[in-house]
């Protein structure tokens, strides 16, 4: 796990461009940093060792025979596999790393790669005699990409601030992705906050040659597919169970191969439990798991650690409780909001998280983010499809919309919740339905929101279900399957897994995400219109050789966060009227202007 920059451009600063740029990234690699430049290229890294401690893995890497030079974020679960299929095919490898294996693949197969390798992913390799630089991304998007574009060429990094700290990017404000934000509390890709930055999409590789031409971004592998494509599933209970731990407690698997001990974030809930119990399954020892707690919970429902203490004992867990406190939050705000590289309303909870890994001197943790969009664990696989069906029947009587508006915007008054009036325009759809579930602020807010530097009449005329159907794609008919979607490419993708990345490599920790694995959802992909009928979550606390209790598994969802809307509330006289995530989204946005 590591931080990259690469740059593509003919600027004279581009070689202490690429030197800010690492010296920003410093948390995301602390065990080293490597710079190699050619002509019109410069690639730079950030080390943080996990496989193949030696020197000998450092980057960037070059190939044996110098053609290729490659600069890469992430892990390749199977590349142990895959490096003995090279071995075994002729190849002189000289490390035990995943890295010289991406380099020996590429080299033999370009692109055709990419569907080998499990894992998460950012990498870009550049072609010496080809004088072309290749870029890809995980299936997932787990791991970041972005790409800017400047006067002299074209710059690669995992950080949008560090691209802005190379000096040689505009700040243009994007108005689609800052108008995003404010509609879904974290902004949408490709966009992001910034005119000239881009994220290299989730699942897509691009090409840049020496004229600095851009080819692509094209999908290599798109997750929607698999709902999109599920079959109707008939298989019994005690079928789906027993595919549901195969398939499980080999990511679990996969997701252990390290040089350096591996932790895991332990909640009360069943998505963390489960996995506790898959590792030891899988023969990990000496398991740390690591609970965050707050003097605010203490005694009530949102209180996991009591809960996660049983899970640790259940599973022989050597367990640590982390109080995190209100004065702690004010002294680490200035540092939260300094790494978190685009705005975001959530992120904080696995920042602290990751904060109590590093301080046991763990470099890896595991998370249980993705259970919920897989084994249909929201009450919004239920909650949304029902709301469409409810209002497609209600808006035929007559004077329905005359009533619904009226309903809606005493709602909004009442609630001061400003997406209501918008339920008469949005609910008959799931794209719409799911903002109106998900979303933050309205369209109607926007101008003032963006601000006069942005495009504030394309932001007034942003229609939020088009915005969700941009960001998912086309949806499956069963309604299960297309909220499983809906939940995977917007808010896990866009918001999960891009604060899971910042919140804790600030910390220089890796945090790993066994049920968000592509290769998983393949596997389970027979079975996704199923968990409903089946109770998904239930075959997942099942999963492990010694399930979960029942009362843990019933328990009422808490979701993982902290009380920040209340710490707000004590500071911030506008929090208590407008609502804890909105005030927090004005905060976090400020930093940014």
């Amino acid at each position: 796990m590591c931080g990259l920059i690469a740059t593509l451009t003919t600027s004279p600063a581009a070689g202490d461009g690429v030197r800010r740029a690492l010296a920003r990234m410093q948390r995301r690699g602390p065990d080293g940093e490597g710079v190699w430049q050619g002509e019109g290229v410069c690639l730079g890294h950030r080390r943080l060792a996990i496989i193949d401690l030696d020197a000998r893995a450092v980057q960037p890497m070059h190939s044996a025979d110098g053609r290729y030079a490659i600069v890469f974020n992430g892990e390749i679960y199977n590349y142990r596999e895959l490096r003995d299929a090279l071995i075994a095919n002729g190849a002189a490898l000289h490390t035990t790393s995943d890295t010289e294996v991406l380099l020996e693949l590429f080299a033999r197969e370009g692109e055709a790669m990419l569907p080998k390798l499990r894992g998460m992913f950012a990498l870009v390799i550049w072609d010496k005699l080809a004088r072309c630089a290749f870029a890809a991304r995980d299936a997932y998007g787990i791991k970041p990409l972005y790409l800017a574009r400047t006067r002299d060429g074209w710059l690669f990094a995992s950080q949008v601030k560090a691209l802005l700290a190379t000096g040689l990017v505009d700040t243009a404000p994007d108005a689609q992705g800052q108008a995003g934000f404010w509609l879904l509390g974290s902004v949408p890709e490709p966009h992001t906050w910034y005119r000239d930055i881009r994220a290299v999409p989730a699942g897509a590789w691009c090409r840049i040659d020496a004229s600095g031409k851009l080819d692509g971004p094209h999908t290599w592998h798109d997750i929607g597919a698999a709902w999109r494509d599920a079959p109707a599933c008939t298989v019994t209970r005690d079928d789906a169970q027993a595919q549901v731990r195969a398939a499980v407690l080999e990511s679990a698997r996969k997701h252990l191969v390290a040089d350096v001990p591996v932790g895991v974030f332990l909640s009360g809930g069943i998505d963390s439990g489960s996995l506790a119990g898959l590792m030891r399954d899988a023969g990990a020892a000496h398991i740390k798991g690591i609970t965050i707690a707050f003097a605010e919970f203490a005694g009530t429902h949102n209180d996991e650690a009591p809960i996660a203490a049983r899970i640790a004992q259940q599973y022989g867990i050597e367990h640590h409780i982390r109080t995190v406190s209100r004065a702690e939050f004010d002294a680490d705000l200035p540092r939260i909001l300094d790494a978190m590289d685009q705005p975001s309303i959530d992120g904080i909870n696995t920042w602290y998280a990751a904060k109590a890994v590093a301080e046991l001197g763990l470099k890896v943790v595991v998370s249980g983010v993705g259970g919920d969009e897989l084994f249909c664990g929201y009450s919004n696989f239920h909650s949304i499809p029902t709301l469409v069906s409810c209002w497609r029947r209600a808006a035929r009587l007559p004077f329905a919309h005359t009533l619904a508006r009226a309903i809606t915007h005493m709602q909004a008054r009442r609630s001061g919740n400003p997406r209501w009036p918008w339920f008469t325009r949005t609910a008959g759809n799931l794209y719409g339905a799911y903002w109106l579930r998900r979303g933050l602020f309205s369209p109607d807010q926007l101008p003032a929101l963006v601000g006069a530097s942005a495009d504030t009449q394309s932001c007034a005329a942003l229609d939020p279900a088009a915005l969700i159907e941009s960001i998912a794609g086309p949806l499956p008919r069963d309604p299960l399957a297309a909220i499983g979607l809906l939940e995977s490419k917007a808010y896990l993708r866009n918001q999960i897994l891009r604060d899971s990345d910042w919140a804790s490599m600030d910390h220089s920790v890796e945090l790993r995400t066994p049920l968000v694995d592509a290769w998983l959802l393949r596997d389970l992909a027979p079975l996704l219109r199923g968990f409903g009928r089946l109770s998904g979550k239930t075959l997942l606390a099942h999963a492990s050789a010694t399930p979960l209790p029942p009362d843990i598994v019933h328990r009422r969802k808490t979701g993982f966060g902290i009380p920040v809307e209340r710490w707000l509330r004590e500071t911030t006289h506008g929090a208590q009227a407008e609502g804890g995530s909105r005030s927090w989204a004005r905060r976090v946005a400020s930093e940014f202007e």
